[in-house]
């Protein structure tokens, strides 16, 4: 559970699917605008919030009692959340509403980012929300709606592709400029892909 609203001036695991993408969007634009503070975002959806509310009670009822850990690696300005954890294992909490759980690429690339931080596997709890715990956070936790998703971690794809673009970013965030570089060029000057 997030504590502060303030994203600023770090990147953070689930920022990585906007490192990854394309820095010429309004929805860069946006996200580059609150990493240097000049915004404040506060969007939220119903969604949104009865995830956060139901997080620690599906950690607790499948017994993980470290929850919201922080990490930071100073040296490339990144800010990592743990949802929860164990002496071997990262969990990741995600509640969904639709009839099954996807692994889509945005939680795939965040929960490599989490890996690499605490340099632990990981697995998605995934829970289905159904429209009555929208209406109220405190119903109990069902366990048949509870799914565990172990996602497989991959050195090759930190290395070769997200700190290239990582340690790129941060050297813009730390001068406070805005990114100069496209990912077309970043393909061409330093061998990542798109």
């Amino acid at each position: 559970m997030i504590k502060s609203s303030d994203r600023s001036g770090w990147f953070g695991a689930s920022d990585t699917s906007i490192i990854m993408g394309s820095w010429t969007t309004k929805t860069f634009a946006r996200f580059w605008a609150e990493k240097l503070g000049l915004i404040h975002n506060n969007f939220t959806t119903p969604q949104m919030q009865a995830g956060t509310h139901y997080e620690h009670r599906i950690l607790e009822t499948i017994g993980i009692k470290q929850m919201d850990r922080q990490i930071k690696i100073k040296e490339l300005r990144l800010r990592i959340n743990y949802d929860g954890e164990d002496d071997s294992i990262i969990h990741e909490v995600k509640t969904y509403g639709k009839k099954k759980f996807v692994l889509v690429k945005a939680y795939w690339q965040q929960v490599q980012v989490e890996m690499f931080g605490a340099k632990k596997k990981c697995q998605i709890d995934a829970y289905r929300l159904l429209p009555e715990d929208y209406k109220n956070y405190f119903n109990p936790i069902d366990l048949k709606r509870l799914k565990f998703i172990p996602v497989e971690y991959s050195e090759r794809w930190i290395i070769h592709e997200y700190l290239p673009r990582e340690k790129i970013l941060k050297d813009f965030l730390i001068r406070g400029e805005f990114p100069r570089i496209v990912p077309s060029e970043f393909v061409l000057r330093y061998g990542g892909k798109k």
